[in-house]
């Protein structure tokens, strides 16, 4: 997707601290939500460990724990909601927006559906030195564990 076809991202695209964009191409057609529920559908060992060790890590910062949060299969979610442990921005069949906003850095994250391909976009503003530094090793074990959510969501399309 080029720069100018991005309408959702945290801040304009030369100011981010974190960009990362990764799509795959589904053996049928999900909506957002869908595909959402799809990649979340099995527990996956790296990302509840690296959950648990941003929790230990940021536990003395005020930063909210998120470990040991199941991933909940939904059937509806709405602007305004609560989806695991982001907030939902903006939802249609298309587009799912989450958001997470702390004092060290904000967060976005953008499931796009156009036709088949599914696209993860993720785009990151850090506000202080603790999040640059939780931002180290998130930004490796993020696209390590976006890759495999979209691997998982072409095998389990590909099989309906």
């Amino acid at each position: 997707m080029s720069e100018t076809a991005v309408p959702f991202l945290i801040a304009p695209r030369q100011t981010l601290d974190f960009f990362d964009e990764r799509g795959t191409e589904t053996g049928r057609v999900v909506t957002a939500l869908e595909g959402w529920n799809l990649m979340r559908s099995k527990d996956m060992p790296l990302f509840e460990l690296s959950m648990r060790l941003r929790d230990l890590f940021s536990a003395p910062f005020g930063v909210e724990p998120i470990s040991g949060k199941k991933s909940a299969r939904w059937q509806t979610v709405g602007a305004g909601q609560t989806l695991d442990f982001f907030h939902v921005d903006h939802i249609s069949d298309h587009d799912l927006v989450l958001t997470v906003r702390d004092r060290h850095l904000d967060v976005m994250t953008w499931l796009s559906v156009r036709g088949k391909l599914y696209t993860v976009t993720s785009s990151v503003k850090v506000h202080n030195l603790f999040g640059k530094l939780y931002m180290a090793p998130v930004a490796t074990a993020h696209k390590i564990i976006v890759a495999t959510y979209l691997r998982r969501l072409r095998r389990l399309t590909a099989t309906d």
